[in-house]
């Protein structure tokens, strides 16, 4: 059965099509018994307005696009709770859309939003920002979340380095000598700025100019894949600082299951701080997730409502959580 139309539905409410609009829309110079008899026909008929159409005929969508790397895992339900709720709050709703690590599917999400939303806050860490802001649909502000910075939007970032340089001193502050870092993926900013910082942090203070360093991708079963290989190898490690949680979480789990006392043997850390690691007492960066992407719709919804001077790149800076797992 085919889609109804705005015309449909005018003629079954026995108004003009413009008359339809205007009740849809929430007009002030629409009849109350007209406004009526539009919405049950829309409703006898199931219409849904076009996206598109709909915004070329209001002012506003309100509705914020979100383009994420991916929706699942605790680190993006986290960030997108914060953007829901202030988003909630200033009269939004959010669409969300993922982009995987592709350019191809960052710019099909970015399409995708055209005509549909008011403004667009997108986390790229693993893209290139130049690429993808050619992509951006014209006249939709934007707000860049741990994006390697493009002059002229607004962009909200991690301190990463400095993140990874607290930690370091942290572990070698207890006792810890013999370090391990199991990096994030290839190409990721926050990856590639954690293991700057790492590195960075073990030469300064811990008087070691190649550290080791182990490859991972983000997620828990590279942290396991990890640890694992630094038991096979017969690696000497008192300590595995990861990129990221997740990993951390994987690592402790492979320690624990080789009988691998943690810390008393090998402490860890993670980064981020996401809501698992406080019931697991992993000691980690509190980036505080969500209230980066609360802060994320309110620039962008400030440069809607003209509230906001010229874009510029803030830098966060994390806070080190100590819990036993490096105690």
């Amino acid at each position: 059965m085919a889609q109804a139309t705005i015309r449909d539905v005018a003629r079954e409410a026995e108004v003009s099509v413009a008359s339809v609009s205007r009740a849809l829309n929430g007009a002030d110079n629409v009849h109350p018994d007209t406004r009526a008899r539009v919405k049950a026909a829309a409703e006898k008929l199931g219409y849904v307005p076009h996206a598109g159409a709909r915004s070329l005929s209001m002012a506003r969508a309100h509705a914020i696009g979100v383009v994420l790397p991916d929706l699942h895992g605790e680190f993006f339900s986290e960030i997108v709770r914060g953007m829901d709720k202030e988003a909630s709050t200033r009269g939004f709703h959010l669409l969300l859309s993922n982009m995987h690590a592709d350019l191809d599917d960052a710019v099909h999400a970015l399409r995708a939003m055209r005509g549909r939303v008011d403004g667009l806050v997108m986390m790229a860490p693993h893209l290139d920002v130049t690429a993808l802001m050619r992509n951006m649909p014209q006249n939709v502000p934007a707000v860049l979340v741990n994006c390697r910075a493009d002059r002229g939007t607004a962009t909200l970032l991690v301190d990463n380095v400095g993140g990874a340089d607290t930690m370091v001193r942290h572990l070698l502050a207890s006792g810890r000598r013999s370090i391990a870092h199991v990096a994030g993926p290839a190409g990721n900013l926050d990856a590639e700025e954690r293991l700057a910082g790492f590195r960075l942090s073990m030469r300064r203070h811990g008087g070691i100019d190649n550290p080791l360093v182990l490859p991972g991708d983000f997620t828990e079963e590279a942290g396991a894949a990890a640890a694992r290989a630094l038991i096979a190898g017969g690696k000497r490690v008192d300590a595995i600082f990861a990129a990221n949680d997740m990993m951390a979480i994987g690592c402790l789990m492979a320690l624990r299951e080789a009988g691998i006392s943690v810390p008393g043997q090998i402490a860890v850390a993670g980064f981020d701080d996401i809501p698992v690691a406080h019931y697991l007492q992993l000691t980690t960066m509190r980036v505080r997730i969500a209230e980066i992407g609360a802060l994320a719709v309110t620039r962008l919804t400030d440069r809607l409502g003209g509230r906001s001077g010229p874009p510029a790149t803030e830098l966060h800076a994390p806070e080190i959580v100590v819990r036993t797992t490096t105690a």
